[in-house]
């Protein structure tokens, strides 16, 4: 499927690319559902990964919930920009580093239906209209939520099948 461009091709997409990353680290024993990665990348492991886009859906959750109050969010984070997105990737990999891959999942799984509440509630034309929202610019309300479901499912399957 290409790009989602309706509500129902993100809701399709999203799931079906969250349930064959989820389907893929299953698909390991535990013993290597927690082996590192080869050297090269900073996403050590699976976990690393997994946190990754769980911290990435509360940041988006956080720009959803300001921007929709009629404020700017800080995007992408307090003290970063768009340019220096890989420092704030690294504090977000630090940040997790102690957590276990069983609490990692269950975050992840908790924002994505999070996620999937939030896209369920709007229309059509809320989700892929540009300019709809003030705070997300001249862009879709649907483009941030694909980036931050489908296609980073998608970037996270893809690393994982690398490092494995």
């Amino acid at each position: 499927m290409s790009r989602p461009r309706t509500k129902d091709e993100l809701l399709e997409l999203g799931q079906k690319n969250f349930t064959k990353l989820n389907d893929f680290v299953d698909s390991f024993p535990p013993e290597a559902q927690i082996s590192e990665f080869p050297e090269g990348t900073m996403n050590r492991n699976i976990r690393d990964v997994l946190a990754h886009l769980n911290h990435w859906h509360l940041l988006f959750l956080d720009w959803y919930e300001v921007g929709m109050k009629g404020k700017k969010p800080e995007m992408p984070a307090k003290g970063y920009s768009w340019k220096t997105a890989p420092e704030l990737n690294r504090i977000i990999w630090q940040k997790y580093n102690d957590t276990q891959l069983k609490k990692v999942r269950e975050d992840l799984n908790k924002s994505y239906l999070q996620i999937q509440k939030l896209i369920e509630k709007h229309s059509n034309d809320e989700l892929f209209e540009k300019k709809r929202f003030k705070w997300t610019g001249t862009t879709s309300l649907g483009s941030y939520l694909v980036s931050t479901t489908s296609s980073h499912y998608d970037w996270a399957l893809k690393l994982i099948k690398k490092a494995k």
